[in-house]
This record gives structure tokens, sequence and C-alpha cells, in this order.
């Protein structure tokens, strides 16, 4: 494979499109984030250590033999001048906030993966700058004549390969993902922003196997990785195979989740700040939890006592718990209040939840303490009868956009991303309306529905009834009808003639001969009607 380079900026040979990500990536930015706290040059030997074991280190000190995973005291033997900091979250996001700050002002809508990595849509400064290679060299200049930084970017299909591309300072053409990905080692599955309980040891587990690359995990079929690895090994391999693990569609979030809070007196102190986010996110939790669904997309946004308003998102690998919102809003605040030139104090604070997914996509305990231990089993336990069935045994409904019943709902098998089958944002014209029946026939009953004189009601081609119906023949059996409404029409693709739908929809009300009532959603195709839904 061949590289194209562009004042440093590598291309992957050309592919068909896709969805696309940009990611600017700031290298070993903890240790980085650490230095220029403390005031030290940025070339000094520098390493992060926890639990007395280094876990970040500087290319200073990668250059004299120091590791990440070394003990202490043998990084220091390895370079005596090696200068030591202890892991700090909270510095490393408010160091990070005047860089997340330059990206934005070139492409607006950032989300901050994590302190060190930020990542955009890439269509919009793509277009913007004329072209992926123009687009990566103005961030990258940006970024080290504003915030003092240097940056690599990287563009490729979905978050995770983007991520990888800008470690390289690769642009992988749409659709290309794949090739990519298969020469790449597999400790790549480990990287912090998809860093889970178990990768690590997956990881090893795969190396010894004898899987060193993620090409040679993704060659391994997804039926034997669920039945003999578990759930968690699944998302990973799907991420080998170039797939998200979160669809791009989300669901539309209610305003009223949003959560507000006014400060009086405005905040100007950190401290003040950590007091005002542990409520907030507990209120915004509490707000979720309410309606069974959990974070996964933060927007924080502040409008100081001046007004002056302030605004990031912070994208998460994991939903979000009561102290993973606290802890973001926290280091927020803190960059802001820190970094940022404010003329006055934080006068109102705002958390938006940007992304929600629903709790059944997380499969949550009855009890909320009973999260982990209860998601775990019941991951186990799924990955198992897939393991038995297949994997096509397991499936979990997803409410997606369409006219019908049957059209909006896609069964997706266990472990699969949960992506609709079409955008339930759209209008729909002609969709049928609430409440849905609850029962979706998977092959329609043929029904007859007859006028007052006996004679077929059919529709008109301005979808009209040709006469009010007053009986209905299901599986032979008479009924009367009661009520009815509609018909709803249906004209999709009249373009396509392979793949055109003309149909109409009715909804009836009837009563059998012993008066016991029952609804139906009825359909009519071809001149014939058939039972497409029934009504509790």
């Amino acid at each position: 494979m061949v590289f194209v380079c562009t004042r440093g900026i590598a291309r992957w040979p050309d592919g068909v499109g896709g969805v696309r990500t940009l990611t600017v990536w700031c290298q070993d930015w903890p240790v980085v984030a650490a230095v220029a706290a403390a005031g030290l040059p940025v070339a000094v030997p520098a390493a992060i250590v926890v639990g007395n074991e280094v876990v970040h280190c500087s290319a200073t000190a990668r250059a004299e033999g120091v590791r990440r995973g070394q003990r202490k005291r043998a990084a220091q033997g390895r370079c005596p001048e090696l200068v030591l900091f202890e892991d700090d979250p909270e510095r490393d996001a408010r160091v990070f906030e005047p860089v997340a700050a330059a990206v934005e002002e070139l492409a607006p809508g950032i989300e901050v993966v994590r302190p060190g990595l930020v990542a955009l849509p890439a269509q919009g400064p793509v277009g913007f700058f004329g072209g992926a290679e123009a687009a990566a060299e103005r961030l990258v200049d940006h970024v080290a004549a504003v915030a003092g930084v240097e940056a690599q970017v990287g563009v490729a299909d979905g978050l995770f390969a983007a991520t990888l591309a800008a470690h390289r300072g690769v642009i992988v053409p749409a659709g290309r993902v794949v090739d990519f990905l298969a020469p790449l080692g597999i400790a790549e599955l480990d990287q912090p922003a998809e860093r889970l309980a178990g990768r690590a040891e997956l990881v090893d587990l795969l190396r010894r196997l004898g899987l060193r690359t993620l090409g040679a995990f993704a060659a391994v079929p997804e039926r034997d990785v669920a039945s003999r690895f578990g759930g968690q090994a699944v998302l990973a391999h799907r991420l080998a195979r170039g797939v998200e693990e979160r669809a791009h569609g989300r669901r539309r979030v209610p305003v009223e989740l949003s959560v507000t809070q006014e400060l009086d007196p405005p905040v100007d102190r950190v401290d003040a700040a950590a007091f005002v986010a542990k409520g907030l996110a507990e209120r915004l939790h509490a707000g979720l939890v309410a309606r069974g669904l959990a974070c996964t997309r933060l927007g924080i946004r502040a409008t100081t006592e001046n007004g002056e308003e302030l605004s990031r998102v912070w994208r998460c690998a994991d939903p979000l718990t009561p102290q993973g919102i606290s802890d973001r809003v926290r280091w927020q605040l803190d960059g802001w209040l820190t970094t940022t030139r404010l003329t006055s104090g934080i006068g109102v604070l705002r958390l938006d939840p940007e992304e929600v997914v629903d709790a059944a996509a997380l499969q949550l305990g009855l009890l909320e303490q009973d999260l982990g231990d209860g998601a775990d089993r019941a991951a186990r336990a799924l990955v198992h009868v897939q393991g038995l069935l297949g994997p096509e045994a397991v499936v979990t409904p997803v409410l997606g956009g369409g006219r019908g019943p049957a059209d909006r709902v896609r069964f997706v098998p266990w472990g699969d991303e949960r992506a609709p089958a079409a955008d339930p944002g759209q209008p729909w014209p002609g969709r049928l309306p609430a409440p849905s029946p609850a029962t979706v026939l998977v092959e329609p009953a043929r029904v007859v529905v007859l006028d007052e004189d006996g004679a077929d009601v059919g529709v008109t081609g301005r979808y009209e009834l040709t006469a009010p119906p007053r009986r209905v023949l299901v599986d032979g059996r008479p009924a009367e009808v009661r009520g009815w409404a509609g018909p709803w029409p249906v004209d999709e693709r009249w373009w396509d003639a392979g793949a055109a739908n003309r149909a109409a929809r009715l909804q009836v009300l009837t009563v059998a001969g012993d008066g016991a009532e029952q609804a139906f959603l009825l359909v009519r195709v071809g001149g014939r009607w058939a039972v497409e839904g029934v009504y509790d």
C-alpha cells in the first residue's frame, strides 16, 4: 500500500463513499497537559504514574527507553531525569479547553471525546476548505498558532477508525476503512476512547491465540466470537470490521430533559463550580432514569453575567453515570474559568442530553444499583443463546421511521448496533396515526370488507372508499363494523417500478355475534384487503 503525502498528511488510496468523521488528536496529551500546567519546557522527559506504574510518557521519555506499563523505578532507571506526575483528568480537561476552542473556531460543532481528542462530522470542514488535506492542514496550523500545541488530523468512516487515522496523520477514503484497519495491531482495540471493562484481557487473549492484527480478528465469524468470547468481544469484533458500535442516527431528545441552574451569586471559582456541577448532574440523571433513558453525548452550556455564551459537547463511549456527568461538567467549568478570558462569573448553567439511548438498549437492571452486574449477566445469557442457536436467534426491536407499523420496526441481532432502518425524524406523509396496533402480523391475513348491500368496498384512485364499510369477514367469520377511520394513502417510490408500493390503510372497530369487540388495521393492496395489525 502506497501513501501520497501532502505537507505531512498521508492519503490512503481512493475508494468508495461513506459516512465521514474528522478527528483532531494531540499525542501524549496527559503528559503535555501536566508539563504545561507545571510550567516546564516542552522537551522535558515526563510520565504519568498511576499505582506505581507508568500509564503515559512523552516522546522524549520514550527515546530514553521509558514505556507504558513499566514500574516507576524501572522507568527512572532508564531515564534518571524523568519527571513524574500523578494522573489528573481535571487538569487534562482544563488545559485542553484552549485547544478545543481553537478547533471550534474553524470547524463548529465539535465533540470532545476525551481531553486530547475531538471529533466532528468531516463534511463541513472538508467542503468549506476544499478537501480533506486542506482542512487537515488548516486545523493543524491553527491549533499550533492559537494554542501552541502540535496536533494530528485523521479522516475516516466512524470514530474508531478516524481516531486511529489521526494517530498516523492519515486520510482514509470513504469505503476503504476495512483495508486501513486490517494490518493494524490487535492492541488498537484497547484505545482509551474505546476502553471498556475486560478489553485489555481480550486483547491479551487474542494475541495469545495468534490473532495479532485487526484483520485477523475481523476474519473470525461473528457467531464464533459471540459463543467463545462474550458480548464485549462482539463489540470489539465490530470495531475491527470497521462497523461503528453506535448508530449515526439519534433519537430526538425532548427539550424538557434539559436542566438549567441560575447561579446567584455568579460562579467564578472552581470549587463553587464543582458543587454546582454535582447537583445539576444528579438532576439530569434522575430525569433521564425516570424516562428509561441514558445520555451518551452531553451538551454543557453557560452564560456569564455579562451575556457571554459558552458551549461544549462531550461524547462518551458508555452511557454516563451521575458521577460521569458531574466530572465532565466540573472539567469544562474549570477549563472555562481558568483558561478563557471571561469578563464576569457564570450566571446560568444548562445541561442538554444531546444524544440518549433507551434503557432497553443497555439491558438495565430493575434497580439502578444493579446496572453493572445485571447487564453483564443478561449479556452473557443472550450471547450463550446466540452461540447455541445462531446470531439471529436473539433480537431486539429498534423503532425507526416509516408509514406502516411493520415498516417502523427493525429487529437487530443482539450485539449489533441498534440503528433504525429509516430516519424517524422525517415527516413521513401518510403515516399511520397513533396508537399503533399491539400485534403486527408477519403475513397479513386475507379479509373481506363489505358495504350495506354486501358488495366489496374498494378504494378509488383518489384514495376514497367506494362505500362505507358495514361488515368484515375475517377467516370466514362475519363481524359488524361499529366504527372506522381512514383510509390513509400509501404511494411509495412511484418512480421505481420494481420497488413501488401503492396501498391504503383502514382502521375498523368490529362487533362479533357474541358481542365481543375487536379493532383491526386493514390494508388494501392489489385490489384485496388484508389484516395487517390487531389492536388490544
